[in-house]
Parts: structure tokens; C-alpha cells; sequence
């Protein structure tokens, strides 16, 4: 029943992003533009909404896998991937090649916010488990840490030069508008890499929520586990991140909605979030581009709204399993 439910609002969620926009186009204009008929101009108007649609569905994917990895590893409910720093990340690389490198145009945004991404992500990785000690506190520490530290940077950098504050202030709101099917493909392998490890991962998260003790008498590696899952879910962030920007509350809102759903078996989860991710981001976008129509509220806005209730019921429940 949950597949069903799943498939059937990821299905609605894709035709409602290539049909609502600042121009609306009806049920039958779109089923004739994807069945090769339609006039010239409507086909323009549907087709130039694939790119976004691919879009979010990949980064919904990506931050939903992202975050279910994320409060399996720090048995935190309320985890999510900017524990990681990935977004502070992304965020400095991109100012630091705009201001000294004169980085400019959306190619070159994407891979330098890439490689801030998968950068910070390792750094908190290691200083949050060095010396092999260091538990989910230590991990959430490193990151919040980080943040801060390069949130100081690009506010130094940004603001002192209006260039690189155009630049930093059109990415970090979130958006999939704009970005074409090159956005996609550059991002498109760490994606499936991140995935391909989450599902490989899934029976030792299981065997972890047991306990660290319970998972080693089981031939469990509660190290390497955390170790694999943190790249997976740095892979993961990242890619979303480098797309379309800093996108907040899916990877805290899906997994609730998905564990809800199908338990607590990660092979269930992480499958389950893969297709809800999308599903939440794409309607996100379509709720922003009908609101101020023919205007565009960005997708980063609107999770905002949508997760932040999210976030309350998540502590009163935390609150009343206490």
C-alpha cells in the first residue's frame, strides 16, 4: 500500500511540473506534446519544464536518501544533511572562486560548489571521529562548528564585494529554475554512487539500531557502517546541493513521513524516501511557481514553510516518547 501511495504521488508530482507554470497548460496540451503532436509553441513551453523536473527529482532523491542515512547514523531524529556542514560548504567554495578565482557562469558554479561540498563533508568526518573515538554528538559538533566558521567567511567575502554577493544571493535560496539538463548530468554520478552505497549500507543500519555491541556479534563493522554511510550521505547532499542549491527541511521531513510508513527496516526507508524526496520537492516547486503566478517563489522558500511544521511535529513527538 505504501509503494502504491508513493508511486502514485511521484507520478501526479511529474505531470503537475510540466504542466503548471507562468503560462498553464491543460492535461491534454501536455499528453500531445509527449506524444510528439501539439503546436510549436506549447511543445517550447512544456519541454523548457523537463530540465527542472529531472532536477527535482534528483535532488528530492538525493536529500531524502541523504537524510534517512543521516538520522540512522547519529540515531537522531531530527538529523539532516546540513548537519554535515555540506551546504556552508558549497556555499564558501562558491564565494571564494567568485571573489579570487573569477569564477563566473552556472557550469562552473556547479562543480565549485561540488567540490566545497564532498571537501567540508571529509573534514567534518574526520575531526568528528579522530582518534577512533567520538560518537553522533562529536559528529554534529564538528559540523556545527565548521558552519559557523565558513558562514563568517562568506558573510566577510560577500557582502565586501557586490559581484560575488549577486552571485552568492541568486544560489543559496534553492531554486530549480533556471538550470538545464547539464546541471543534471554533472551532478548525475555522484548521485547514483551515494544511492548505490545507502542500499549497499542498509542491512548493517539495521543491524546498528540494535546497538553498536548487538551489530559487531552479528559480524558488523559499527565503524565502517558510519564511515560508508556519512560518505554516502555526503555524496548524496552534495549533489543536491551543487544542482540547485541549498534546499532545507526535505532531508528532515521525508524520512519521518516515509518511517511512518514502512517501519523501521532501512532497506524499506531508504527506497521508500527515494521516491517521496522527489515527490514533496517537485510539489514544492509547482506550489511555488502557481502562488505569485506569473512571479516564482523559490522552491527553497517554500520546503521552508512546508518543514517547518514538520519540524514541530517531530520534537512533540520526541517530546512525548520522553
Amino acid at each position: 500500500m505504501a509503494a502504491v501511495l508513493c508511486l502514485v504521488l511521484l507520478a501526479l508530482a511529474l505531470l503537475a511540473s510540466v504542466m503548471f507554470g507562468s503560462k498553464p497548460t491543460s492535461l491534454g496540451d501536455v499528453l500531445r506534446v509527449i506524444t510528439g503532436d501539439g503546436d510549436s509553441y506549447t511543445r517550447t513551453v512544456v519541454e523548457s519544464r523537463y530540465p527542472r523536473t529531472a532536477l527535482g527529482v534528483l535532488a528530492g532523491l538525493c536529500l531524502g536518501v541523504a537524510g534517512t542515512l543521516m538520522q540512522g547514523i547519529t540515531r537522531n531524529p531530527l538529523a539532516e544533511p546540513g548537519l554535515l556542514g555540506i551546504n556552508a560548504g558549497a556555499s564558501a567554495s562558491i564565494v571564494a572562486a567568485t571573489a579570487f578565482l573569477g569564477a563566473s557562469g552556472q557550469q562552473q558554479t556547479i562543480w565549485w560548489a561540488l567540490v566545497g561540498a564532498l571537501a567540508t563533508g571529509v573534514v567534518v568526518h574526520v575531526v568528528g571521529t579522530a582518534g577512533g573515538g567520538g560518537g553522533p554528538v562529536r559528529l554534529v559538533l564538528a559540523g556545527a562548528v565548521l558552519s559557523a566558521v565558513l558562514a563568517a567567511f562568506i558573510q566577510a567575502v560577500a557582502l565586501s564585494d557586490p559581484r560575488v554577493f549577486d552571485t552568492y544571493r541568486y544560489w543559496v535560496v534553492g531554486a530549480l529554475g533556471g538550470r538545464g539538463f547539464d546541471a543534471f548530468w554533472a551532478v548525475a554520478p555522484f548521485a547514483a554512487a551515494g544511492l548505490l552505497l545507502a542500499l549497499l549500507l542498509a542491512p548493517g543500519l539495521n543491524a546498528m539500531a540494535m546497538g553498536d555491541d548487538k551489530a559487531a556479534s552479528l559480524g558488523i563493522s559499527p565503524a565502517r557502517v558510519k564511515g560508508a554511510g556519512l560518505l554516502a550521505a555526503t555524496l548524496l547532499a552534495a549533489a543536491a546541493t551543487a544542482a540547485v542549491g541549498p534546499i532545507a527541511f526535505v532531508g528532515l521531513a521525508v524520512p519521518h513521513v516515509v518511517r511512518a510508513l514502512v517501519g523501521a527496516d532501512f532497506r524499506a526507508q531508504i527506497l521508500f524516501t527515494a521516491l517521496a524526496g522527489p515527490a514533496l520537492l517537485l510539489f514544492a516547486d509547482v506550489i511555488g511557481r502557481v502562488l505569485l503566478r506569473p512571479q516564482e517563489l523559490m522552491v527553497g522558500v517554500v520546503t521552508a514553510f512546508v518543514g517547518a511544521p514538520a519540524l514541530l511535529f517531530a520534537v512533540r513527538r520526541m517530546r512525548g516518547a520522553a
